[in-house]
């Protein structure tokens, strides 16, 4: 053999080698073999609160909506979907961005919160301005610093396209596309995300994979006494609104529940955000203003301004030593459900 043929076939093989392992991994984008998305009450928790009968589930109805959280089409310059400001890696939130910011580059005033269990959600926006689950979806479309586009051209864009008109019949039982047909899509899929299978959760219902450390026992234990009122397990919240003791912002000066019903005594009261994936979701507060889950305890240790409208559970701070600061810390992040947010079934379609 020459010594050409020969470098030629050494040549060869290396390359097939090195494509053979230049080639991705095939469990980074597996297939979805698991049942179709669906709802269910996790074990231990309250009935939830959202009305199946007005939008009944299916199978077809979840992955239309699916498909339409993730389609651009619903924004003026096609730039902006619903997952833009709620993305599966950071449990449907907007990781690192204090103001959501959507079309054209432009912020708005809220941190986007993030999406899951809204079955149980009486409400819906940090000043529950909305609180029926179908409604919501309107006002980020036309928001005009998130998506920009009237319903009405929404939905004609649907309807020109043959591929939603035929999925839409599927569901629907027509192809004529109707603004409630596109919301209660759009809701089906929302209402099925759901957060319950964190390592808190298989801590609490004795499964495999929920144990727990001393520390993160410890941070339990003191978070029940001292974070509880308001972050009622299982769901980690309790869906009211307080003042929770920020200043208010000079640059946005957001009145909070009390645009809703200008009641001067809702001053500066947000809804009392989920806890679920928090360690996944930052920055935290109603603006984005707190970057770390530390100065967020340091704010409730230290940090609370006084003010007329201040919940009395918050008068002279949070008490804790920085032990129990730490230990709570360590128990909130086993609230993140890393199941949730590698569920193929809830990620953008293929």
């Amino acid at each position: 053999m020459s010594k050409t043929v020969f470098s030629t076939g050494v040549l060869l093989i290396a390359l097939s080698i090195a494509f053979t392992a230049c080639h991705p991994d095939p469990s980074l984008d597996p297939p979805e073999t698991q049942a179709p998305l669906g709802f269910y009450t996790p074990e231990g928790w309250p009935q939830p609160i959202y009305s199946f009968s007005g939008n009944e589930l299916s199978p077809e109805g979840i992955s239309l909506g699916r498909k339409l959280f993730y389609d651009p089409v619903l924004s003026y310059d096609k730039t902006i979907s619903c997952n833009s400001c709620h993305e599966q890696f950071s449990a449907f939130s907007h990781l690192d961005h204090p103001l959501s910011h959507g079309i054209y580059g432009l912020f708005g005033t809220r941190n986007a919160p993030s999406l899951s269990n809204l079955a149980w959600k009486p409400a819906f926006f940090w000043d529950g301005n909305v609180t029926k689950l179908e409604d919501q979806p309107m006002h980020p479309i036309e928001n005009p610093v998130e998506m920009d586009l009237p319903v009405a051209d929404a939905v004609s864009r649907l309807n020109a396209d043959p591929g939603y008109r035929k999925d839409f019949k599927t569901v629907f039982g027509t192809d004529t596309i109707s603004a409630q047909q596109l919301y209660k899509a759009l809701s089906q899929f929302m209402v099925v995300i759901i957060s319950a299978t964190s390592r808190y959760d298989k801590h609490v219902r004795g499964e495999a994979g929920g144990t727990f450390t001393e520390q993160e026992t410890r941070g339990l234990n003191a978070f029940r006494q001292k974070c509880a009122s308001c972050h009622k397990e299982p769901l980690f919240t309790d869906y009211s609104y307080r003042n929770n003791g920020l200043s208010p912002s000079a640059a946005i000066n957001d009145s909070g529940r009390a645009l809703v019903t200008r009641n001067p005594d809702d001053l500066y009261k947000f809804m009392v955000p989920s806890l679920r994936n928090i360690d996944l979701s930052r920055p935290y507060m109603h603006d984005g203003r707190i970057r770390t889950l530390d100065a967020v305890l340091e704010h409730y240790r230290t940090g609370i301004v006084v003010s007329p409208t201040l919940d009395t559970s918050l008068t002279g701070g949070i008490a804790m030593t920085d032990d129990e600061k730490a230990d709570i810390i360590a128990f909130l992040k086993t609230l993140s459900d890393k199941d949730m947010i590698s569920d193929s079934r809830l990620s953008q379609p293929k």
